[in-house]
């Protein structure tokens, strides 16, 4: 068991080599409220670990603020506060009522036949293959960034510009894709890629969400250019990186846990559901996000002074024992399962849930049914970031389609 100052959650390196589970595990049973020391972030910040206090926290954005600071350790950048994650209701509830405009289930659902047709190519496209291959940017990666450009309807040679820009601004912290911008350069580039959609489609309005967000409007409001540029970034990002890596992080769990691949390959149509909410349960690709208390208040009897930041942990909160049988054991046919993976029920709570869960149903179905004994080739290579419980590369074998 690790001790509690061995291990700094701040330190990108931390879940560079895998997520601590060990140490999430003894600060639910020994300090859920837990003061954490960083030479990063003087003086330091409150790390909570328990399933209920995240839905809590979550829940009263009045004393738990995302708006002062931001949603990350570090406080965010001039113009940030224009992306929901920074955001706080009224702000937050306006610009959410605007945006949901392109996320209704009628919009979702005449999605599908297109991403179940993209899933098989991208499938087609290494089915054949004798040798080894990286599952990240030739399987996990390519789904998200085809939904991506349906939703937005921009090229598809260019869902691969979405690609760098994303790795750039979740990997700013990350040798291979940070260089020495660290996502400011990749930020500029993606606004002005988004501007010249929106100009694009008030001159020539398409059937897409781009339209539907630069010409809705809500009790006589719309979107500005720069809440939409913003909206575009995060779309971009969380639309990406979220979904691929709970993609390349179900399957590696797959692998390391064959008699559970097995047991779910047999039953496909049966247990996958079961299985994809197991997944997002045991990944849980976002790690934390942080609010920062706006008054004097206290968690389970410990004071929290106003000011302080607050992070909440959905991977360890997801893992709680008071919640989960069995909590560290990959399950899946789990039910109930009630994770947090998506947020903690509040106004925060994933606008894009549903999509989420139909990429990762139809690109599973495509793999487990063609490729069913899939196992590892090589060592994982993991994000270094604090924020994203990411995979950059995962080298995998399987017997080739004939």
């Amino acid at each position: 068991m690790p001790l509690l100052d061995d291990i700094d959650l701040a330190n990108p390196d931390t879940l560079a080599a895998g997520v601590p589970h060990e140490y999430f595990t003894r600060l639910r049973n020994e300090h859920p409220v837990y003061w954490h020391e960083s030479d990063s972030y003087p003086p330091g910040f409150w790390v909570c670990t328990k399933y209920q206090d995240v839905i809590d926290i979550e829940r009263d954005a009045k004393t738990f603020s995302s708006a002062r600071g931001g949603a990350l350790l570090d406080d965010q950048d001039e113009g940030t506060e224009l992306m929901m994650l920074n955001q706080d209701p009224p702000q937050h509830t306006r610009l959410r009522n605007l945006v949901a405009r392109g996320f209704t289930p009628k919009v979702i659902k005449g999605m599908e036949p297109h991403i179940r047709e993209a899933a098989r190519q991208i499938v087609d496209r290494v089915a054949t293959s004798n040798e080894p291959i990286d599952f990240v940017p030739n399987l996990a990666a390519e789904l998200p960034l085809v939904v991506i450009a349906e939703l937005l309807g921009i090229p598809y040679e260019d869902r691969q510009k979405i690609f760098e820009w994303s790795n750039r601004l979740v990997g700013a912290n990350d040798p291979e894709y940070a260089g020495t911008d660290r996502g400011l350069n990749a930020a500029m580039e993606l606004y002005a890629y988004a501007q010249s959609l929106a100009d694009d489609r008030r001159a020539r309005p398409m059937d897409d969400i781009v339209t539907t967000l630069v010409t809705a409007e809500l009790d006589g409001e719309k979107l500005s250019d720069i809440e939409f540029n913003v909206f575009v970034l995060l779309l971009s990002v969380a639309g990406n990186e979220t979904t691929r890596n709970l993609i390349s992080g179900g399957m590696l769990a797959l692998m390391e846990h064959p008699d559970q691949r097995d047991r779910l390959v047999a039953d496909l149509d049966g247990l996958l559901p079961t299985a994809i909410e197991e997944m997002l349960r045991y990944v849980s690709p976002v790690q934390y996000f942080r609010r920062t208390a706006t008054t004097d208040t206290e968690i389970r009897g410990v004071p929290i002074a106003a000011g302080d930041k607050v992070t909440i942990w959905y991977g360890a909160a997801n893992r709680d024992e008071g919640v989960f049988a069995d909590a560290q054991a990959l399950d899946v046919g789990r039910n109930p399962n009630e994770h947090l993976a998506f947020g903690g029920r509040g106004p925060h709570f994933c606008l894009g849930a549903s999509l989420a869960r139909m990429e990762i149903r139809l690109m599973f179905e495509e793999i487990l049914n063609r490729l069913p004994d899939m196992r590892l080739a090589g060592e994982p290579e993991r994000l270094r970031s604090s924020l994203i419980a990411g995979i950059k590369h995962l080298p995998v074998q399987y017997t080739p389609e004939s």
